[in-house]
């Protein structure tokens, strides 16, 4: 059986899951009714920055952290704001967004363009030390 293309499953998910600018994914921060949720690498991180008041949740990690019957639950992920996930460029967003939502989670988005769009906006970067 042949390997779907990965870009064939992001835009399947994209076609099921919120998506949110950059801008609106900034206001949304600012109003307070939204979590932004970092899934990149930590070495990403490291290498380009972070996103100021946003929760650093590994890819890897993120659906055990999400759910509360995990013992590897954060309760900082357990709100009742929206979870705006975002990676590198949207890609293992849509994904984790898609999944997260097949968990059953609600008031969950992706921010469209990822991090990179995020940089792009001139929106504020912490380096990380």
């Amino acid at each position: 059986m042949p390997i779907r293309p990965v870009k064939e499953l992001v835009h399947e998910a994209k076609q099921e899951i919120k998506s949110l600018s950059v801008e609106e994914a900034r206001a949304a921060q600012e109003a307070g009714t939204a979590l932004l949720v970092d899934i990149r690498d930590i070495r990403e991180l490291q290498r380009e920055g972070r996103v100021p008041g946003a929760f650093h949740a590994p890819r890897g990690m993120l659906e055990f952290w999400v759910d509360p019957a995990s013992p590897y639950h954060k309760e900082a992920l357990a709100t009742d704001k929206t979870l705006v996930l975002f990676c590198a460029s949207a890609w293992r967003s849509a994904l984790s967004a898609k999944a997260l939502q097949d968990m059953g989670a609600e008031n969950i988005a992706e921010m469209e363009g990822g991090f990179k769009a995020w940089r792009a906006s001139g929106a504020a970067v912490d380096m990380a030390e």
